[in-house]
């Protein structure tokens, strides 16, 4: 037997197991996030988007000097976009990923486990949940400065039904940098709970994050040359994206590191149109973005095309002068196929909405 008597061991396998059949039994959508901590400070950040139907996602380009509030009726924080950036949306009404011009990145993933706090005319300034990555987008440089700010807790995260849904929103957010440091923000019981260190690589769904470094522990027992899970389940697939970013080579080779962590992020994905009754948290991967922070290069890649396109942020005007909001038209289910430098293709577009609630 491979942990005999060891308690540790033993807790950890309870644990796992409670876990994982307490989120057998929630209906959350399935997604992945993981940071490759390469040399020469080459840090990429890679994520995959699952989700059950069309997301309907478009990538935007939003320049610096856009006035935003937080759609929460009178009660709303208002700011003005420090850094440009660029976004993929979710149903063109929600930021659910993206890069700023300073390589600040988000990554918005479903948590079913969420509660957030109560709002009313006297919380603290109201911010949609659609619009949480994008304040963290547009005011922030770093993971650091972030974290710092959030500490503080200047806004109410207001959230809502999933457009088309009798469901509501219930989203985690993460945040890397180009010095490679990682957050995960969370609103457990109502109350927000950051984790900050630069060793937190990686994020899933259900469990709560806490619960997932346990599970992750357990496997670490084993190794990952020995056995990993192989599931489609968040916390296996927690296990297998920890395991494969920090045992791929450390290339300095920027294109070959980039080659390494879209295997990652492929074997951390869900099959096309796989559709499992009895399993509803899982669902097909949609989408994947890969973040080159180094380069500045923002890839895009849909399950439903044959090609990987990029967006490079050094040759966008982001400025409040004369930068444009533009918009990259993916198609139904992201279908419209790009290849290369996919840049020069956005067009320019009237801004869209932030869902919040209705005035």
């Amino acid at each position: 037997m491979i942990f005999g008597s060891n308690p540790f061991a033993r807790s950890l396998v309870a644990l796992a197991v409670g876990s994982i059949m307490a989120f057998g039994q929630t209906a959350a959508q399935a997604c992945t996030r993981l940071v490759y901590l390469g040399p020469d400070d080459n840090i990429i950040t890679a994520r995959s988007m699952d989700w059950k139907s069309d997301v309907a996602t478009n990538l935007w380009v939003l320049p610096r000097g856009i006035e935003r509030n937080g759609q929460a009726r009178p009660n709303s924080i208002k700011w003005t976009a420090k850094y440009g950036s660029v976004i993929a949306t979710g149903y063109d009404v929600s930021t659910t990923d993206g890069l700023n011009e300073a390589g600040l990145n988000v990554n918005l993933l479903w948590l079913v486990e969420s509660q957030y706090p109560k709002f009313d005319q006297d919380s603290k300034p109201g911010l949609t949940i659609a619009a949480w990555g994008q304040y963290v987008l547009d005011n922030f440089a770093t993971v650091d400065e972030a974290v710092k700010a959030l500490e503080t807790e200047p806004f109410t995260v207001v959230t809502d039904n999933v457009p088309g849904e009798n469901r509501l929103t219930t989203l985690h957010l993460s945040m890397s940098d180009k010095t490679g440091d990682s957050a995960i923000i969370e609103y457990i019981g109502g109350k927000q709970v950051i984790h900050h260190d630069r060793k937190y690589q990686v994020m899933t769904n259900s469990p709560t994050f806490d619960q997932q470094l346990a599970l992750n522990t357990y496997w670490k027992q084993i190794g990952g040359t020995v056995m990993l899970p192989g599931t489609n389940r968040a916390s296996d697939r927690f296990a297998r994206a920890s395991f494969y970013v920090n045992a791929i080579p450390k290339d300095e080779d920027p294109n070959r590191a980039l080659a390494s962590v879209f295997s990652v992020i492929r074997n951390a994905s869900v099959p096309y149109g796989l559709n499992t009754p009895e399993e509803p948290n899982i669902s097909s991967t949609r989408w994947r973005t890969v973040v080159d922070h180094k380069r500045m290069l923002y890839f895009f890649e849909s399950a439903l095309t044959p090609n990987t396109f990029w967006v490079d942020l050094k040759s966008i005007d982001f400025s409040k002068e004369s930068g444009k909001v533009k918009k990259l038209d993916l198609g139904e289910n992201q279908d419209h196929i790009y290849s290369g430098d996919a840049t020069k293709d956005f067009k320019d577009s009237a801004p869209f909405h932030f869902l919040g609630l209705q005035m």
